[in-house]
């Protein structure tokens, strides 16, 4: 496996089930690409912070959209003013490189965000 950079991830797609899971190393050296995602019981996960319910649910519909285009959706727990974002691939039981392009495409949706306020 090859670890790509940002920019790599950004522009790559999901390969739907053409995946393979990730070891430990590919994941922990993957994850350097990555700004605060942490690999935790089984998942690539993220909070996300906002100022309030609207600005939550503007992420989580905008991320919708983008998880829509990719077809690999996260789990998402939201609250008033913060959303966590979890991804694994289920059917190799584990991370895999969708699981880094999301997570990449995800924190352009938030900073896209952000710098539109």
């Amino acid at each position: 496996m090859v670890i790509k950079t940002l920019e790599q991830l950004l522009a790559s797609h999901c390969c739907g089930a053409n995946v393979a899971a990730m070891n430990s190393a590919e994941v922990t050296a993957q994850l350097a690409a990555l700004d605060q995602w942490a690999f935790d019981a089984g998942s690539l996960r993220k909070i996300y912070r906002f100022e309030n319910y609207y600005e939550t649910l503007a992420f989580v519909n905008a991320v919708a959209y983008v998880v829509h285009q990719e077809d690999h959706h996260p789990d998402l727990h939201v609250g008033y003013d913060r959303c966590e974002v979890r991804y694994n691939t289920h059917s190799v039981n584990g991370i895999s490189e969708n699981d880094f392009i999301s997570a990449a495409k995800a924190d352009a949706v938030y900073s896209q965000r952000h710098s539109a306020a």
